[in-house]
């Protein structure tokens, strides 16, 4: 075949994929071929800072190839780890590592593919918009109970956390608490999204959720100088910080095969980023 006629049959190739996938670039529609062809539902749930990136993901494979259909539930790393293992789901996510006992019980095979951060939030009308290490251990411990005590104004602080099942609290646990106390008198809220909502209402309250749900309703609270944001993250300079792990009960195959794939190819990856973590590639 001449080169000329191979340039316009590469030319009619691109322009058939652009009218099948208006607006779609060329390196998106050849991360999504590998679901062509394929039908059946997915079960996905657990941590919910994966959410943003795994609905986006859905969203555009389930428009790829409508004979698919993807769930997205939240629920917590614990119970990601859980159902994955127990056969309820067919992808659970999870913030942290499971332990060795949770693998070797279930048969986990892990896939992370952000790294994500923890920060501390408040009301944008909060002034206090730093804390030491030491202030923010005693005010989740319930020593520190009023603002003016770390230069806020002389209002009771109302404390947020997660449950003990979040691997968003587990690392917020480790990492800032340094394995301290969370008082008893600490509001349980139960998603990222939650927790953002909740302190974005309440102008005394203070809490902590993934990097990636930050936006202009919450205010960012520095630790001992350093702010919670993905840049402090990748320098290594902001130490909350963890994997995000997609996981399955053995090897995945078929459409949960695929779909782990995508995360890592260079368009799931690019979601990852859009979506305020940080990618692995």
């Amino acid at each position: 075949m001449k080169r000329s006629q191979t340039g316009v049959l590469l030319g009619l190739l691109c322009m058939t994929i652009g009218f099948l996938y208006p607006g779609m670039p060329l390196q998106a529609a050849d991360d999504l071929a590998p679901f062509t062809g394929l039908k059946g539902s997915l079960r996905i749930a657990g941590g919910t800072a994966h959410i943003p990136v795994m609905k986006e993901a859905a969203r555009r494979i389930m428009s790829f190839n409508p004979d698919i259909r993807i769930s997205i539930a939240g629920g917590g790393s614990g119970l990601g780890i859980r159902q994955a293992g127990e056969g309820l789901i067919d992808i659970g996510n999870a913030g942290r590592r499971p332990t060795d006992t949770e693998i070797a019980k279930y048969n986990l095979k892990l896939f992370q593919w952000a790294i994500d951060g923890v920060g501390v939030i408040v009301h944008p009308d909060n002034p206090v918009r730093t804390l030491t290490s030491a202030q923010l251990q005693g005010i989740f411990a319930g020593r520190i109970s009023n603002w003016k005590e770390v230069g806020g104004v002389d209002r009771e602080i109302d404390i947020y956390t997660r449950d003990e099942s979040s691997g968003t609290r587990k690392v917020f646990w480790k990492k800032a608490l340094a394995r301290g106390t969370i008082s008893d008198r600490a509001n349980v809220v139960v998603s990222n999204g939650a927790m953002k909502t909740t302190v974005a209402g309440d102008p005394f309250g203070i809490g902590y959720i993934s990097i990636g749900y930050m936006d202009a309703t919450v205010a960012p609270v520095s630790l001992d100088g350093v702010a919670p944001d993905l840049a402090n993250v990748r320098n290594g300079s902001y130490r909350v910080a963890r994997g995000l792990y997609s996981l399955t009960r053995g090897e995945p195959a078929g459409l949960a095969r695929a779909f782990v794939d995508f995360l890592f190819s260079p368009t799931g990856q690019q979601i990852v980023q859009d979506k305020g973590l940080i990618p692995v590639r």
